[in-house]
């Protein structure tokens, strides 16, 4: 069989088995990227071999998909986040997405440099490839509805949605100390059109464009029937995130963080105001623009979640297939431990030890809960399609591969527990905020 037709077997009957099967896969202590790369493993080299992906022969493709894939799952995580930008959380997020980034990255190439004897390039390159995290492998610690200003969710997803962005300059050193990137002269052109105006640029560009966008489709709703200009939300969200992403890199900017900041833009028009005015009013008393404002971003998102988990199924079946018999060597499960049991621990712990918002609880989670995923291979097959040396590529890519099958087994596995601990002790602490208001009454 062709490989056309083998994809459509697949996830066709992934697809059904997840629809048929789902409710009871999510009693248990595991994620559906697990089953979903156990997929990929059974049909690739070392299952049934029905699935050939060649790492250096599909880089194209493989970036292709992966980009997709992170995007996709960035513009859904802004729009999770209504929270003001003004909020001490945004800080506490920035942080972790930064100077918790960078502490990692330095870790990492520590290790690389000093016991594996990486140069420095390669080393600084593997710690930003290992950098970004991603909470769309681990559903049940994304933020929902109910719970914006729950901090311990709000930093996991608004960390995820930034650092897949902030770690893009880090790649681009790395590259560059190998020959692979123009730098300039000591490092500028790398801090001015690489670090400095790509962030600033990306975040204002996709922000303009998601509140512009936004104001655009609310008042033709309020102009044309409401009814059948729903029908074009899943044409808003897939002309939002393509343009988006496209004037931003079109500009010379930061693609992924003009993403992440057009879902934010957009999630934004939904004020608390508004809905505690449709609350207040009911449907029949509130303004035609009012109500096109509150429905918006929730219906975005629905479809957007349906995007993301299909961008799931295809990267981690995709995942499963690329493992080989270097994945399975010593090396990249040292390097995996390092990064999960140290780097990420100590570089979150030094970021946050002494963050007043958050309980010691949340502090620990934080510092657990670094879960690496999509970004990573993203930037693994990037820097393969700019130059990077195949050997040092399938060293990069066997520790790659095994840091993020180590964490979707272990965060995926402990996520749903951690987590309904995490909701007792807010059960808890609520009761107790509610008696002590009651005693003082």
């Amino acid at each position: 069989m062709d490989v056309a037709t083998i994809w459509f077997l697949i996830v066709g009957g992934v697809f059904l088995a997840m629809a048929g099967f789902g409710p009871w896969l999510e009693r248990l202590p595991l994620t559906t990227g697990i089953v979903y790369v156990l997929v990929g493993v059974s049909i690739g080299p070392f299952g049934l071999d029905l699935l050939s992906v060649d790492l250096f022969k599909h880089a194209v493709f493989l970036e292709h998909v992966t980009e997709i894939a992170v995007i996709v799952s960035l513009f859904t995580a802004g729009l999770k986040l209504t929270l003001p930008l003004t909020d001490p959380q945004w800080r506490l997020a920035a942080s972790l997405a930064t100077l918790a980034m960078i502490i990692n990255i330095a870790l990492v190439a520590g290790l690389a440099f000093t016991v594996f004897g990486f140069s420095p390039g390669a080393a600084l390159l593997l710690g930003a490839i290992l950098s970004p995290t991603d909470p769309v492998l681990a559903s049940d610690v994304q933020i929902a509805e109910s719970e914006q200003r729950d901090r311990l969710r709000f930093a996991l997803t608004a960390e995820g949605g930034l650092n897949d962005g902030t770690c893009f300059p880090f790649v681009l050193l790395g590259l560059g100390l190998l020959g692979n990137h123009e730098l300039g002269s000591y490092g500028s052109r790398w801090i001015g059109l690489d670090l400095v105006w790509p962030a600033i640029g990306g975040i204002v560009i996709g922000y303009l464009m998601g509140l512009g966008v936004s104001r655009c489709i609310i008042f033709l709703r309020t102009k044309h029937d409401k009814q059948e200009s729903k029908k074009l939300d899943d044409f808003l969200t897939l002309g939002l995130i393509a343009l988006s992403y496209g004037v931003a890199l079109a500009g010379h900017t930061n693609g992924f963080l003009a993403v992440f900041a057009a879902g934010i833009a957009l999630r934004s028009i939904s004020r608390p105001s508004i809905k505690h005015e449709l609350d207040l009013k009911g449907d029949e008393g509130v303004d035609e623009v009012i109500k096109a404002t509150a429905d918006l971003p929730k219906t975005v998102l629905g479809f957007n979640e349906q995007l993301e988990r299909t961008a799931e199924v295809v990267v981690c079946i995709l995942l499963g297939s690329l493992i080989d018999r270097h994945t399975i060597e010593l090396k990249p499960w040292i390097f995996a431990c390092a990064l999960l049991f140290v780097a990420r621990p100590i570089s979150a712990g030094l970021t946050i030890f002494r963050n007043p918002i958050l309980t010691r609880f949340q502090k620990k989670s934080i510092a657990w809960l670094g879960i690496r995923g999509i970004g990573s291979i993203y930037y693994l097959v990037y820097t393969i399609t700019h130059g990077l040396d195949p050997q040092v590529a399938q060293t990069f890519a066997s520790i790659t591969f095994g840091s993020i099958l180590l964490s979707i087994l272990l965060h995926g596995g402990s996520v749903t527990p951690l987590m309904n601990i995490y909701e007792h002790k807010l059960q808890h602490y609520r009761k107790r905020l509610a008696t002590r208001k009651i005693r003082l009454k």
